[in-house]
């Protein structure tokens, strides 16, 4: 009871600073536009028939949400994924039943899942039934609240920027929702596949980013207010930004391409694939840790 009163009262409290993406994009309107596009402006939206919410963009996957009663939300057992076009497992289910989550879990649960997928702080309404305050990632969730700034007549310094942050604390926010270490420094499994997805966890990895000199950031190779680029050129001119000495022993390599080598895609399954950021070398057929 004391973390479902705790949990209330500072929701109520955040919810009143945010203002929404229609406010911010009257004011930036490119911005806004541009982010209309990206996956993270879909990552969160209505189920339809099937469940109450459907997560995730369709870029890779879309995975369904519903709620069983006032304690408890069910995530099904089947996804849908682009790759194939159909219906299969949920990462990280055993089977099809589903995977059951108590709505007030002391552990985040299914308020996490909100929360990285949605924009402000979610609710818990009447009878258990969870509302988004914005569905999708949008302005705030980078920003921070708005309605100071707003208020200010848009004062530079009444709203966070990203764009102002040290690279290990651009990498530290985006890891937010896309997994940082685990608290106590506990080193993830390397050789589990499924945990290439974690992208700043295996960036801090790489000596690329260790000698960066808090440079090299998600940000070097994403644009966040855009759809996520597949330019490999592009993000091989990041890499020969520093490196522009290098020469390619093999005409197989140089065509491979920077990022083609050494951010490796893994596949945990047929239907997912993702890039391992841990930069390094690669020994053939070894795609999980650089031998150097």
């Amino acid at each position: 009871m004391f973390f479902k009163l705790a949990l209330l009262l500072v929701a109520s409290t955040v919810v009143a600073q945010y203002v929404g993406k229609e406010a911010c994009g009257g004011c930036h309107p490119r911005q806004a536009s541009l982010h209309l596009e990206s996956g993270h402006a879909r990552a969160l939206a209505a189920g339809g028939a099937k469940a109450d919410w459907a997560f995730g963009s369709g870029t890779h996957a879309v995975t369904w949400v519903k709620q069983l009663d006032a304690e408890h939300y069910l995530e099904l057992g089947q996804s849908w994924f682009r790759a194939t076009g159909a219906l299969r497992l949920t990462p990280g289910h055993k089977d099809s039943a589903g995977v059951k989550y108590r709505v007030f879990d002391p552990g985040a649960g299914i308020l996490k899942c909100f929360s990285c997928h949605s924009t402000g702080v979610p609710k818990v309404l009447a009878g258990g039934k969870i509302g988004p305050a914005e569905p999708g990632v949008n302005c705030e969730v980078c920003h921070g609240p708005g309605k100071a700034h707003v208020e200010s007549g848009g004062g530079k310094y009444k709203i966070d920027n990203p764009a102002r942050y040290r690279a290990s604390a651009v990498n530290e926010q985006c890891g937010a929702c896309h997994r940082q270490q685990a608290a106590g420094g506990e080193a993830p499994n390397w050789d589990d596949p499924w945990n290439v997805r974690h992208q700043p966890v295996y960036l801090v990895e790489s000596r690329c980013f260790q000698e960066s000199g808090e440079k090299l950031s998600c940000f070097s190779c994403h644009k966040p207010h855009e759809k996520l680029s597949r330019d490999k050129q592009a993000f091989d001119a990041v890499c020969a930004s520093c490196h522009s000495g290098v020469k390619h022993k093999t005409a197989a390599a140089a065509k491979a391409g920077c990022v083609g080598c050494h951010m490796p895609v893994v596949k945990p399954t047929a239907e997912l694939g993702f890039s391992n950021h841990w930069i390094g070398v690669y020994a053939p057929g070894k795609l999980l840790r650089p031998r150097r």
